[in-house]
C-alpha cells in the first residue's frame, strides 16, 4: 500500500488538513476498505504535525463514518456503503463551483431558520444572540475570535427554532463555510464592511426579537447576499455561475495553508 501523503503547511485548521488527505486517499482507492492506518506516530511524522493533530483529525474522520477504530488495534477504513454520515469533503471547497453550492444549501436553510426563530424564540435564546454580537462587536473584523461568534449568533438563530435537528445541520454546514473562509483569508477588510455586517445580524435579530417572521427571512436574505457577495461569489449571490474563480484563488490555497467574513 503506497500512500500519496506529504507534509502539510501551517494553517488554522492543520486537523481538516490532516482529514482531508486522508479522506482523498480513500476516494482515490489507496486506502481501501479495511485497510488499516498508519500509526499516529507515523501520521505525524508524515505531515509534520503534532499527534494531537492526528488524533483531532482521526476523531473527525470517525464521526463522519469514514474510518472506525478499535482499542489497542488502531484505525481502520471503514466501508463506504455503510456510511450513515453526511460529509462534505474540505478538499472540495477549494473549487468556486462546489464553495457556491454549500453557500447556496446553506441561504435556502438559514432564511427558513430564521422565520421559524421569530416566531418561536425565547428569552435565553435572545441573550444568546445578543452576546454573540457583542463578541462580534469586540473582536477583529475577519478574525479567529469574529468568525466564532458569528457563528455563534447563526447557531443561536437555530437553536431558537426548537428544532435540534435545524442546529445541528445549519452548524455542520456553517462550519465548513467558516473553515474555508478562514483558511483562504479576507482580502477586503476594512471598518466599512465591519459595520456593514454588524448592521446585518443586527437586523436579524431585531425582527426576530420583535415575532416577525417576514422581517426576519428578508433581513437574513439581505445578510447572506452580503456574505456571499464578501467571500466572492459574484454578484453576491450564492446562486451565481462560478465566473468568480480568480477572486475563489483564495479557496483553492486554503488546503496547502495560505490565508473572510460571513
Amino acid at each position: 500500500m503506497t500512500l500519496k501523503l506529504d507534509k502539510v503547511n501551517r494553517g488554522p485548521h492543520l486537523s481538516t488538513l490532516v482529514a482531508s488527505s486522508i479522506s482523498r486517499e480513500i476516494a482515490q482507492g489507496r486506502l481501501k476498505p479495511g485497510d488499516q492506518l498508519p500509526t499516529e506516530q507515523a501520521l505525524a511524522t508524515t505531515f509534520g504535525v503534532s499527534r494531537n493533530v492526528v488524533r483531532e483529525a482521526i476523531a473527525r474522520l470517525r464521526s463522519e463514518g469514514r474510518i472506525w477504530s478499535q482499542q489497542g488495534r488502531g484505525a481502520f477504513v471503514a466501508d463506504a456503503t455503510n456510511a450513515t454520515v453526511l460529509t462534505i469533503d474540505y478538499e472540495t471547497l477549494q473549487r468556486a463551483d462546489s464553495f457556491r453550492n454549500l453557500f447556496e444549501l446553506r441561504g435556502m436553510l438559514e432564511v427558513q431558520i430564521a422565520a421559524l426563530a421569530a416566531t418561536r424564540r425565547s428569552d435565553a435564546d435572545i441573550e444568546a444572540m445578543e452576546q454573540a454580537l457583542d463578541g462580534m462587536r469586540a473582536a477583529p473584523y475577519g478574525s479567529v475570535a469574529w468568525l466564532k461568534n458569528d457563528l455563534g449568533f447563526h447557531r443561536a438563530v437555530a437553536e431558537a427554532t426548537q428544532n435540534p435537528y435545524m442546529g445541528q445541520f445549519l452548524v455542520f454546514v456553517s462550519e465548513r463555510v467558516r473553515e474555508s473562509i478562514l483558511a483562504a483569508g479576507n482580502q477586503q477588510k476594512s471598518d466599512d464592511m465591519a459595520r456593514t455586517t454588524l448592521g446585518e445580524h443586527e437586523r436579524i435579530l431585531a425582527a426576530i426579537k420583535a415575532g416577525d417572521a417576514k422581517g426576519a427571512s428578508a433581513a437574513m436574505t439581505r445578510h447572506l447576499a452580503g456574505a456571499a457577495s464578501r467571500v466572492g461569489l459574484p454578484g453576491g449571490e450564492a446562486s451565481a455561475k462560478p465566473a468568480s474563480l480568480a477572486r475563489h484563488s483564495r479557496l483553492r490555497k486554503a488546503v496547502r495553508g495560505q490565508g473572510t467574513s460571513a
